[in-house]
C-alpha cells in the first residue's frame, strides 16, 4: 500500500510535474471563472462550438509560421461571429447553427492537419499535453489566462446581469452587444489558453463542470465562483497526481475527477442533490405548497427582475439607478 504522504510528494520531485501542476491549477482556475456565467447564460454547446472550431485556425497558423494561439484565437472569434450572423439572419435556431458551424469548421480542421506536412501530434492538439509544456508555454497561459480573469472580475457585475436578464440590462443602459461579444472574446481566450494542458476536446468539461457543479451548491453567484473556482482547482491537483501514478493521460485524468466531483453534487447536495429532493418530496404534506424557488441571488424567482413579469418591469421604472449593481 502506498504511503499517502508518497503518493502527494513523489511527483513534484520532477520539474515537468511542477509545470505541469502550475498549468493545471491556471487553466482551472479561468475556466471555473468562466463557467459560472456560460452555466447562467446557457451556452454550454457555445463553449463547444469554439473549442473544435480552433484547429484549422492552429493548422493555418503553423503553415503561415505565426504563434498557434493567434490562429486559435482568430478560429474561435470567426466561430463565434459566424454563428451570431447566421442566427439573426435565418429561421434555424441557435443550438442548430451552432452545431452545423463548429461541426463543419472542426472538419475543415481535420482535412487542413492531412494535408500539411508537420511533426506536431494530432493527440496532443485534441487531447492536450500538460506534462510536456515548457517554461515559456507557462508564461504564455498565465499572461493569457491572468488577462482573462482580470476583465471578467473588473466587468463581473454587468456580465452577470447581462447573463441573468439581458433585457434588463438594455433596459437599464448597459451594453448589450459589447457584452455579448465581449464574453465569446473572453471565452476564446480562456480555450486557447487551456489547448496545451487538456486540448481542444476536453476543454468543454473544463468549462462547464466546475459552475456546474457549484450551480447545485450555493444560490448566491459570489459563492459560486468561489466554489467553482475551489472544485476546479482541487480537480486539477489530484487530476494531475492520479495521472502521474497511473500513467494516464493527464487532462482525461483532470476531467474524470470533475465529473466525479459534479455526480457527487448532483447526487447529495443538500438542497438540489437528488437524495434531499427525494426526502423532500417524501416528507412534504399533500396539502402544502412547495417553496418558491429562489434565484443566484437568493430571492424567490417570482419576484426577481428575471421573472419578466409586473415586478420586473416596476424595477426597471423605478429603480433604474441602483438595478446595475445587482
Amino acid at each position: 500500500m502506498m504511503d499517502p504522504v508518497a503518493f502527494f510528494t513523489e511527483p513534484f520531485a520532477y520539474e515537468f510535474m511542477q509545470r505541469a501542476l502550475l498549468m493545471s491549477l491556471l487553466v482551472a482556475a479561468v475556466c471555473a471563472v468562466l463557467s459560472c456565467y456560460l452555466v447562467l447564460k446557457g451556452w454550454s454547446l457555445m463553449g463547444d462550438a469554439i473549442s473544435h472550431a480552433v484547429l484549422p485556425g492552429i493548422v493555418i497558423a503553423f503553415v503561415l509560421g505565426i504563434p498557434l494561439v493567434i490562429g486559435a484565437f482568430v478560429a474561435g472569434l470567426a466561430c463565434a461571429l459566424a454563428t451570431g450572423y447566421l442566427k439573426d439572419n435565418s429561421r434555424v435556431k441557435e443550438d442548430t447553427v451552432m452545431g452545423i458551424v463548429f461541426s463543419g469548421m472542426f472538419g475543415f480542421g481535420l482535412v487542413l492537419f492531412t494535408k500539411v506536412e508537420t511533426d506536431q501530434h494530432l493527440n496532443h492538439i485534441l487531447f492536450g499535453n500538460v506534462l510536456g509544456v515548457t517554461a515559456a508555454d507557462l508564461i504564455e497561459t498565465a499572461i493569457i489566462a491572468g488577462g482573462t480573469l482580470l476583465v471578467v472580475l473588473l466587468k463581473r457585475r454587468d456580465l452577470l446581469l447581462y447573463c441573468f436578464d439581458p433585457n434588463h440590462a438594455r433596459a437599464i443602459g448597459l451594453p448589450v452587444r459589447v457584452l455579448h461579444y465581449g464574453l465569446l472574446i473572453l471565452l476564446s481566450l480562456t480555450i486557447v489558453s487551456s489547448i496545451k494542458a487538456v486540448g481542444i476536446i476536453l476543454v468543454i468539461a473544463m468549462l462547464i463542470a466546475p459552475g456546474a457543479t457549484a450551480y447545485l451548491l450555493t444560490d448566491r453567484f459570489g459563492r459560486m465562483l468561489m466554489i467553482a473556482v475551489a472544485v476546479a482547482c482541487g480537480s486539477a491537483a489530484l487530476g494531475t497526481l492520479i495521472s502521474f501514478h497511473i500513467d494516464g493521460a493527464t487532462g482525461a485524468c483532470i476531467v474524470l475527477v470533475q465529473a466525479s466531483v459534479f455526480l457527487a453534487a448532483f447526487l447529495f447536495a443538500p438542497k438540489r442533490g437528488l437524495w434531499a429532493l427525494k426526502r423532500l418530496g417524501a416528507s412534504k404534506p399533500v396539502s402544502g405548497g412547495a417553496p418558491a424557488p429562489l434565484d443566484l441571488f437568493g430571492n424567490p424567482r417570482s419576484l426577481s427582475f428575471a421573472s419578466g413579469g409586473p415586478s420586473a418591469a416596476k424595477s426597471r421604472r423605478s429603480r433604474p439607478s441602483t438595478s446595475r449593481s445587482a
